[in-house]
């Protein structure tokens, strides 16, 4: 029995594995071609489904992909072709396109999906190292993979290959993104959900979470009231609105409080010890946004304005609660 590696030997061995498989995509970004701008074109032309199809590793890629896609704008889905063999090729609608990953082009099991694009006029997109093999030459558009060395030491297992078409995927997407315009918004209306999608929620979204009322008093009420809306509200702030009309003029906080305990306090109106303009909040900002100004200003609390009214307030500890830090 051959004596194992040693530790110097195998971090060797990791390290050949990620040269091979970085070189192998310097090469691919030297030499990309117009086919990759083509297969962008198409998919973004496309009024359906881009439905990503691969077997083995080559189909763990495709989930990958289609995962990308459809989180980036591009409604997509992932169809093993042993299923639509059996049934799953109505899935695939006239209107939709088809990205087929395939290094050799030969997959036994992507024949009958083949044939079904070609049958039914639908785009066939081929990443594929072979372009005259029975992918190649039935494919709309070939993408073609580089021949570059699996860094598998027999050459056989997917390695360099699956980071390749990995790679190529990503670049197809982010052309296709450029393509729309998908901003910060779009994304992050389809990442509701982790930190990521509490960061690119906007403030309207997360006051519908909390449904909470806004302690508030008017401008004439007195130190009572005033440390009676506060407790009520438990917040440690109030919002001030006007007499007339129940616009935001200022807000009190318990800080405010303590700086006014001097003299009569009880008769100090709440316009005589409120803070004036206050940093705010707007309900169309975006959370990554209000938390920003929240830290650089060392701001605990704030009220969300819209149309002069407050509408809402923002507490630093709920925030870190709910997980925005």
């Amino acid at each position: 029995m051959a004596k194992p590696p040693t530790e110097a030997e195998l971090l060797s061995i990791a390290s050949a594995v990620i040269s091979t498989e970085a070189k192998a995509l310097a090469d691919l970004a030297d030499q990309l071609d117009p086919a990759l701008v083509k297969a962008a074109n198409v998919i973004f032309a496309t009024q359906g489904h881009c439905v990503v199809s691969g077997v083995g590793k080559s189909g763990h890629i495709g989930h990958k992909l289609a995962a990308t896609f459809s989180s980036t704008g591009t409604p997509s889905f992932f169809i093993h072709p042993t299923e639509a063999s059996h049934g799953d090729l109505g899935m695939i609608a006239d209107d939709a396109c088809v990205l087929a990953i395939s290094n050799s082009g030969e997959t036994r099991e992507l024949r009958d999906l083949i044939v079904h694009c070609k049958d039914k006029k639908i785009p066939l997109i081929a990443f594929t190292r072979n372009r005259n093999s029975f992918l190649g030459k039935n494919s709309d558009v070939i993408v073609e993979l580089p021949d570059a060395p699996e860094a598998c030491p027999n050459g056989l297992a997917p390695t360099t290959s699956t980071t390749i078409a990995l790679a190529l995927g990503d670049a197809l997407a982010i052309s296709i993104m450029h393509l729309r315009g998908f901003s910060r918004e779009d994304f992050g209306a389809r990442h509701p959900g982790g930190k990521l999608g509490l960061q690119l929620q906007k403030v309207r979204a997360y006051l519908q979470e909390m449904d909470e009322d806004v302690p508030i008093v008017c401008e004439d009420e007195k130190g009572a009231e005033i440390i009676s809306k506060i407790t009520q509200g438990r917040q440690g702030c109030v919002a001030v609105v006007d007499n007339e009309n129940g616009r935001f003029i200022g807000m009190i906080t318990d800080g405010d409080l303590r700086r006014a305990m001097v003299g009569c306090f009880f008769d100090k109106k709440a316009s005589q010890v409120m803070t004036k303009r206050p940093v705010t909040a707007h309900p169309d900002q975006r959370m990554s946004e209000l938390i920003e100004i929240m830290v650089s200003k060392r701001i605990s609390n704030l009220f969300v304005i819209e149309n002069q009214m407050p509408v809402g307030m923002i507490h630093v500890k709920d925030l870190m609660q709910k997980g925005y830090f």
